[in-house]
């Protein structure tokens, strides 16, 4: 199977299925001598693991990772670094009734169309639970990221299903299980207790941010900043939508507006999301994914089964009445993932590039171009 192995220069290849015994991933081309502890990955695996609200899957796996490879005394060799997470909590009888059947809205028919044979436990290597190891990967390429340029990563949810959550402090999003940028959740809750009850799911938008970018990262055709931004995002299980900056809504702007007049201390304004022509600008990256409703839920469908004959679908199990709730984490890690690989193919071709004031387009004593304005 294809398709298990995201980057290049900072190579992560993911493994495992969701009633397997572990999942997991190695990293190739990590740089060498970072500090480097399983407490630095396991904050952002709390962040995304189940069982922590009653607005989320019960499914109960502490995603405890342990480090198999790649650090000698607490820091990076550069080699390869083997992340596992054991899988805890399974309870494949829930999927018994579905083995031979294919829920609505789910990779089971595609996948058994394309390779005749498929795990039904929990949606096996097609399942949300492969976020995980990515967002390991993911809090390795954060650290690298803010200790070489400050670079810090952030994300909120900015609407779950009708209701729109307006943005009013970060300082809001670790203390609600939504990821909420706001003070009180107590509507969200209700929100969510409802859909519970009616055996039904929502969508969920998430932005996710990345400040202190380095500027000149991405190449202006076919490896753009954003349009890897957009692979990685739909990348990402139930995502549908993805938008950069102003996003659709540029669709209603005038050039007059849209167009982010520059100054000589910098932009004025960040349509453009932080990429020009493919490449950084030095503003935030500013991502917003549009993820659809859980496609597992109580409620009766009509599909068909392997031998083409008609069913009605039940799905039991413990399941996210909205997978968004916990996307946060897995956007973030997603959105570090590309910044790194740019990041570090950039320092490979133009690590002495320097334009400053003053000096030649091409000079060898520099450092990596930062985002601010000289």
């Amino acid at each position: 199977m294809s398709g298990n192995t995201f980057g290049t220069l900072f190579a992560v290849t993911n493994f495992g299925e969701s009633h397997g015994p572990a999942i997991g991933c190695v990293i190739d081309g990590c740089p060498p001598g970072m500090a480097l502890s399983e407490a630095d990955i396991q904050r952002d695996l709390d962040r995304r693991r189940p069982g922590t609200s009653r607005h989320v899957t019960q499914r109960n796996e502490p995603d405890t990772v342990q480090i198999l490879s790649g650090v000698y005394e607490g820091r990076t060799t550069g080699t390869p670094i083997a992340l596992l997470i054991q899988n805890t909590d399974q309870r494949s009888k829930d999927y018994g009734q579905i083995a031979q059947q294919f829920r609505p809205g789910h990779a089971d028919f595609t996948y058994w169309k394309k390779y005749g044979i498929r795990d039904p436990r929990g949606g096996g290597r097609s399942s949300a639970r492969l976020t995980a190891p990515m967002v390991a990967a993911g809090a390795v390429a954060k650290k690298w990221l803010f200790e070489k340029y400050g670079t810090v990563l952030r994300g909120c949810m900015s609407q779950i299903g009708e209701i729109a959550i307006p943005f009013e402090s970060w300082e809001h999003v670790p203390n609600n299980p939504f990821f909420a940028p706001i003070a009180d959740v107590s509507h969200l809750e209700a929100y969510m207790d409802s859909l519970r009850k009616a055996g039904d799911s929502c969508g969920a938008r998430v932005r996710v941010t990345a400040s202190n970018v380095p500027v000149g990262l991405g190449e202006p055709l076919f490896d753009k900043m954003d349009a890897d931004i957009a692979w990685a995002m739909m990348g990402i299980n139930a995502v549908k939508g993805v938008e950069i900056g102003a996003g659709f809504a540029s669709v209603a702007q005038r050039g007059t507006t849209h167009g982010d007049s520059i100054t000589p201390s910098g932009f004025e304004t960040n349509n453009a999301g932080g990429v020009l022509g493919g490449i950084t600008t030095g503003q935030d990256l500013e991502v917003s994914i549009a993820i659809k409703p859980t496609s597992s839920i109580i409620s009766p469908r009509q599909s068909i089964d392997v031998n083409n004959q008609p069913v009605e679908v039940v799905t039991k199990g413990r399941h996210d009445p909205c997978v968004g709730i916990r996307a946060t984490p897995i956007a973030e890690a997603m959105l570090a993932l590309v910044v790194i690989e740019h990041a570090l193919r950039n320092r490979a071709q133009c690590g002495d590039v320097d334009v400053s004031p003053g000096k030649p387009s091409n000079a060898a004593e520099s450092s990596s171009p930062q985002a601010s304005f000289l």
